[in-house]
């Protein structure tokens, strides 16, 4: 998807009212992005992407093309880029689990919307665009 497109999706996301009001949110500016459901940002801190699910780079299940194409589409909306950050828990591996919004834009729902990810429905509770 071009980065005009990602736009588009995010500027109709936002007309339908998905996204939380920017004022309530934390900023932080995203570093990298391992895959497509984890970024690190320029303090350090890793950010597991909240409700949702890509394929994986490596192990067992392993689906590398899809997971590339994951990971390029969500470093192309938020790498660089100072986001909104709404935390909702810590997860086993310590990574802070959370939604972020470029734009008032909801990452995770351009994710999903683009199918380069899928709703992740053992944890879809914790975030309200899930319902």
């Amino acid at each position: 998807m071009t980065r005009s497109a990602a736009l588009l999706l995010l500027l109709l996301l936002l007309l339908l009212g998905l996204a939380p009001p920017a004022a309530v949110l934390e900023t932080v500016t995203i570093r990298s992005c391992y895959d497509g459901d984890t970024c690190r940002t320029t303090d350090g801190e890793r950010i597991r992407l909240a409700c949702i699910d890509t394929s994986e780079l490596k192990g067992k299940g392993a689906q590398p093309g899809r997971a590339r194409a994951a990971r390029d589409y969500l470093r192309e909306l938020v790498v660089g880029r100072s986001v909104g950050f709404r935390r909702i828990t810590t997860d086993r591996y310590g990574r802070t689990v959370g939604e972020l919004f470029v734009n008032g834009m909801n990452v995770q729902q351009a994710m999903v919307a683009s199918r380069h990810a899928e709703i992740y429905w053992k944890y879809a509770s914790q975030c309200p665009w899930t319902r």
